[in-house]
């Protein structure tokens, strides 16, 4: 980032301190403006990442054709309309066709889309398209699991109320079975079995 966008951006923080009634040349601030520049270019980093690039770097081919399944993946988020944290856990699952991808590629990517301003539908969405247009796999799902800072920190002050999203791609769609099988999995305890 220039000089000049870097100025800019601190300047705004400093603009939003002193609407909130704080003094941004207090000893405890001055450094802050910086501080929230270098947080937001790493809460942000989504927006210079391409899904497509990390995943169809780590294809390999396979015979597998049974469901692999990423569980559990943690991830922070920002709500779109009021800047304030998405925290949850995503499922992923697809079918290999013919191939399958590096295990790190897939929190990796939805580590992409939720670096990014977002609302968890469309997060949600993201997840499973970009894994099913660049692995071409007979069916991709996406489970997220999340609290949302805007509804437990304002508005209705709700705390650890639970919002559920799903995409649901080829086979996970169409097949009863293969839906059944991937809802079950992801709803099991884990920790049992290690």
């Amino acid at each position: 980032m220039s000089d000049n966008k870097n100025e800019a951006f601190e300047n705004a923080v400093k603009v939003m301190m002193t609407h909130v009634g704080e003094d941004p040349k207090r000893e405890g601030l001055l450094d802050t403006p910086a501080r929230v520049r270098k947080s937001f270019e790493f809460i942000y980093g989504g927006y210079k990442e391409n899904p497509d690039d990390i995943l169809k770097k780590a294809l390999f081919t396979s015979s597998n054709d049974e469901m692999v399944l990423v569980k559990d993946i943690e991830f922070y988020s920002t709500c779109e309309h009021h800047l304030l944290p998405i925290i949850g856990r995503v499922h992923v699952a697809y079918i290999p066709d013919g191939k399958v991808v590096g295990l790190s590629k897939i929190p990796r990517v939805v580590n992409v889309f939720a670096r990014r301003m977002q609302i968890q539908e469309q997060l949600t969405e993201q997840i499973a398209d970009a894994i099913m247009n660049a692995i071409t796999p007979k069916g991709v799902a996406v489970v997220i699991q999340a609290r949302h800072m805007c509804m437990e920190m304002r508005g209705v002050e709700k705390i650890n109320s639970t919002t559920t999203s799903s995409a649901l791609r080829g086979l996970f769609k169409k097949d009863e079975k293969t839906r059944s099988e991937f809802f079950s999995l992801i709803n099991s305890p884990t920790g049992s079995r290690y």
